[in-house]
């Protein structure tokens, strides 16, 4: 049996810069694991069926990405044999943090390591981005200039270690294809300093990074959630370098320079009842 750790993301800037004609966004995204994660179990099986199970019933669906990734795979490289895919689901669902895309990278690096197809990096994308655009970056993972549809990857390096992160989610869901929808209506709007942003990760100035973090999908997903602002305020106001959304949101992160400092932060969120989901984490 093949185990793979998926791991959620966040953006730290997320930019639109266009639309293809085929509807699909053109993005300019810095994007960065995180240390929460589900752990994908997969194993072959006697027949050729995909059967796909989960700690969380409700995502044993049919169109389950990870279902997607196994079938698109393994037609792909030819495979007639079947698999047994588990989840233990522990990411957020539909909070912006890649969720069901990290667990489709999963399965994908899971059978290119069972099966030995030894598929290059470029191969692997390739499928991945099939699946959704998230994809690509979560079959690699770290810190990453994301362009094109995401599938285009720059790795960054760090000038500095990373500061202590502290991610809370509000219980509500966005659809992020509505999201991206809203925002093409809106027509102008500003966009963030992305090259600026790069510049201060690779200096090691996460104060500096903090005051550029941005993420145009906020002009949208707050209006309908505005508990995002109010928990990037409280975050601000607890010392935050910066506070931002990932993602179509609704989850909110904040760069802090220290574990006390953002544990503060967390108890005070935990006692204005905002989050279904609120936890202490570092990049990886």
């Amino acid at each position: 049996m093949i185990e793979q750790k998926a791991y959620c993301k966040i953006n730290l800037g997320l930019d639109v810069t266009g639309r293809r004609d085929d509807g699909y966004h053109l993005v300019k995204m810095i994007m960065q694991s995180v240390d929460i994660y589900d752990l994908v179990c997969i194993e072959r099986r006697f027949d050729d069926e995909v059967v796909f199970t989960c700690t969380d019933k409700s995502l044993e669906t049919k169109d389950n990405l990870c279902v997607k990734a196994a079938k698109l795979l393994m037609e792909t490289a030819g495979i007639n044999e079947g698999v047994d895919i588990h989840l233990i689901k522990n990411n957020p669902v539909a909070a912006g943090m890649a969720g069901g895309s990290t667990d489709a990278a999963a399965v994908i690096r899971g059978l290119n390591e069972l099966f030995e197809l030894k598929l290059t990096r470029e191969q692997l994308i390739d499928i991945g981005v099939r699946i959704g655009a998230d994809v690509p970056f979560c079959i690699e993972g770290g810190t990453a200039l994301c362009e094109g549809i995401g599938e285009k990857l720059s790795a960054i390096s760090m000038g500095a270690p990373a500061p202590q992160l502290l991610i809370a989610k509000p219980d509500v869901s966005v659809s992020t294809a509505g999201i991206y929808g809203r925002l093409d209506a809106i027509g102008e709007y500003k966009h963030p300093d992305i090259d600026g942003l790069l510049g201060c990760i690779e200096a090691g100035d996460w104060r500096g990074a903090g005051e550029k973090l941005g993420n145009v999908l906020e002009l949208v997903t707050t209006s309908d959630v505005p508990e995002i602002l109010e928990i990037k305020y409280i975050m601000l106001d607890a010392g935050a370098y910066g506070a931002l959304m990932t993602g179509s949101g609704p989850t909110v992160f904040g760069l802090f320079e220290d574990e006390r400092t953002a544990s503060k932060c967390l108890e005070k969120i935990k006692e204005r009842g905002l989050c279904s989901f609120l936890t202490l984490s570092h990049m990886v």
